[in-house]
């Protein structure tokens, strides 16, 4: 029994023992609710996504902010466990000051990190938006904003812990005079960038080709460059100044694909038989209405072009029904093949590149 008591006496005047000012007995507890708060982080935040998808009757953008806040919720119940921790430590002086710093930085941060994740849904959900500003310049619009949260919460708890931001800021602008003066493509690029935006002349998901400079699908239209997946699968990265340089074609803007063939026959051709074979593909075209588009602004052209040097030239220009292009394919195989069809009926044959060698014999 008195050894008991001893003990029990010992475990107590253990606990009493202070560490930083405070006892042994107040860390522990600290510790344990850090610890309780780390097991049942995932349960508490559950309950808190739970509640959010409540009070956002959209469910879409419910869905969106949950996902989009669910890392900063996770953070700021270990912030709650170690604000109430740090409670208990009767922390004074210096070490109080100090708890009070981190505590007052890890709710700095968390305020301007929720802000970060959020703004992205809630700018893609305003009405009307899509309509005044294209999805990437939307983009663009989200990253800078973004950047100016993490500069003004960096700045926020750099001011906490006494270090003053603004003759920092004024240093970095005579550093980014000086930075300017070399970055002149950085900043062509740009604007270069902003102009494809604002006039739209093309998007994530378009088919375009750049002027002796690359053609296929855009990927990603950066600050300072564009990148375009090339039909061969590579990657392929185009300053932005390029496009205010050079012309640039919208291929899924496209409303029609063009065919447009220059046909061969051979100089026995006679008239009879040209006419015949111009006048048998065009109401070919003229018939399939499926595949081919006939108007005002897409004639069909069938017509005797040119006396080459070893054909007579007839020119087919016309317009096919679609915009997808192994349609397109497809199309021009059954245009290919009835052409040959009416030009065999005829009795007339295609024409290739050939030479006559005349050889004068003296006498």
């Amino acid at each position: 029994m008195l050894d008991t008591q001893i003990l029990s006496n010992n475990i107590v005047n253990l606990l009493q023992i202070k560490v930083f000012e405070t006892s042994l007995s107040k860390l522990l507890i600290a510790f344990g609710i850090i610890l309780i708060i780390l097991i049942l982080k995932k349960f508490i935040k559950k309950i808190l996504i739970k509640n959010i998808k409540f009070l956002i009757n959209n469910k879409i953008l419910s869905d969106n902010i949950s996902k989009s806040v669910d890392k900063p919720l996770g953070f700021l119940i270990l912030i709650l466990g170690f604000f109430a921790a740090s409670s208990l430590v009767e922390a004074k002086g210096k070490v109080e000051g100090f708890l009070e710093n981190i505590n007052l930085s890890l709710f700095t941060i968390f305020f301007f990190w929720i802000l970060n994740q959020v703004i992205e849904p809630l700018i893609f959900k305003l009405k009307g938006i899509n309509k005044v500003l294209s999805k990437d310049l939307i983009e663009w619009f989200i990253a800078a904003i973004k950047f100016v949260l993490i500069v003004l919460g960096f700045s926020a708890v750099l001011e906490l812990w006494g270090i003053k931001v603004a003759p920092i800021i004024a240093g970095l602008g005579l550093f980014g005079v000086a930075i300017a003066l070399g970055a002149q493509d950085l900043f062509k690029n740009l604007i270069s960038g902003i102009l494809v935006l604002v006039e739209k002349r093309f998007k994530k998901g378009d088919v375009i080709s750049i002027d002796g400079l690359a053609e296929g699908s855009v990927e990603r239209i950066g600050f300072r460059s564009t990148t375009i997946r090339k039909f061969d699968k590579s990657l392929c990265f185009i300053p932005n100044s390029q496009f205010a340089e050079k012309p640039v074609t919208n291929i899924t803007e496209i409303t029609h694909r063009r065919i447009d063939w220059i046909i061969g026959l051979e100089y026995k051709t006679t008239n009879a038989q040209l006419n015949k074979i111009c006048s048998e593909i065009e109401k070919f075209i003229l018939k399939d209405k499926v595949n081919f588009f006939v108007s005002e602004t897409t004639p069909t052209i069938v017509k005797v072009s040119e006396f080459a040097d070893s054909s007579i030239n007839i020119m087919v220009r016309c317009f096919s029904n679609t915009k997808d292009y192994n349609e397109f394919i497809n199309i021009k195989n059954i245009l290919a093949l009835q052409i040959k069809v009416i030009v065999e009926k005829s009795n007339c044959s295609f024409a290739f590149p050939s030479q006559s060698l005349y050889i004068e014999k003296n006498n």
